[in-house]
């Protein structure tokens, strides 16, 4: 399997893939998910796959052929394309195009489907740093400030963090150790994810790629990020308030469930077939009538004028209430 990231910032924009496939358990490969094309001075562009890796190669090679003089090739170019969304409409084309032509050809069906997804990433002078994702179908959405990054492959396990922490105004540094975080967790979680792990950090209005690194599997920082990251969940985790089993509410008869049925106000649910345990649910208008008490929640009634009982429970925050 596979997991990319695409992050967009205000100071340009940040791609990490992993570089692990496989077939079943027993047949784990290395294979490389980003590539990148450049004119220096006029356009970078990043690309990330998942799917089928035939599929992917496949689309990548025809871009590299339709990347050279147009001499060589006659068709239409990623790097004479004039902006990045008719950039994303060729590699779009291209990937439907592969993908008709592997499931039309004749000969023996393969169990797995042909299809594919790509993270696409870059600038063009002219434009902004713009960030893309396409599908199989070869139709594809943008990265705006709503959703300022996009995952393929094993999205779940890493995104958590991403939602948390994204700030679009961080600094590379920033940005990188938060996606060591996420692919950390994908792979504690998913053994089809692994190292190494590819990088690439594009720094706004250059139109050259920016720092390109591959992340091995003896890699301190990544090892000490990890660790750390492991050891700050527990202490976060530790210093989080316990549950509280007990109930916010009282062991009454089924008598005195009868009089606080009755009571105007509250909203009661049994917790048992007998009917003794109950737990309120106020309702807003007797949200009105709650008022403080000082004594305890549980096991506890006392005579009132009227329906001749008194229920004592506690709010959310756990402000000990009392309703007559």
């Amino acid at each position: 399997m596979t997991y990319c990231v695409g992050l967009k910032l205000g100071k340009g924009l940040v791609f990490m893939s992993d570089t692990r496939t496989n077939a079943g358990v027993d047949n784990i490969s290395v294979f490389k998910k980003m590539f990148q094309w450049e004119v220096e001075g006029e356009r970078s562009i990043t690309l990330m796959t998942a799917g089928n890796l035939a599929t992917t190669q496949s689309v990548v090679s025809l871009l590299n052929e339709r990347a050279l003089p147009v001499e060589e090739r006659g068709t239409p170019s990623i790097l004479e394309a004039p902006s990045m969304f008719q950039i994303a409409r060729l590699v779009g084309e291209t990937l439907k195009e592969v993908i008709a032509d592997q499931e039309g050809r004749e000969g023996p069906v393969a169990d797995s489907p042909f299809g594919a997804t790509i993270i696409l990433g870059g600038q063009v002078r002219g434009g902004e740093p713009r960030l893309f994702l396409i599908y199989p179908e070869g139709n594809f959405v943008e990265a705006a400030e709503d959703t300022p990054f996009f995952q393929i492959g094993e999205t779940k396990y890493g995104k958590p963090i991403l939602v948390r922490a994204y700030d679009p105004g961080m600094r590379f540094e920033e940005a990188v150790k938060l996606l060591m975080l996420s692919f950390d967790s994908t792979l504690k979680a998913n053994l089809s994810v692994g190292l190494p792990l590819d990088m690439h950090l594009y720094e706004a209005d250059t139109f050259r790629h920016g720092l390109r690194r591959r992340i091995e599997t003896d890699d301190a920082f990544f090892a000490e990020i990890s660790s750390g990251w492991g050891e700050k969940l527990r202490d976060a985790f530790a210093t989080l308030p316990d549950y509280d089993l007990t109930y916010a509410g009282v062991v009454i008869s089924n008598r005195a469930c009868a009089a606080l049925r009755a009571a105007p106000g509250g909203a009661f649910s049994c917790e048992n077939a007998r009917g003794c345990l109950w737990r309120v649910v106020w309702s807003a208008g007797a949200l009105a009538r709650v008022a403080r008490a000082g004594a305890s929640p549980l096991r506890r009634r006392s005579r009132l004028p009227g329906n001749g009982h008194r229920f004592f429970g506690q709010d959310e925050r756990g402000a000990l209430l009392s309703v007559g």
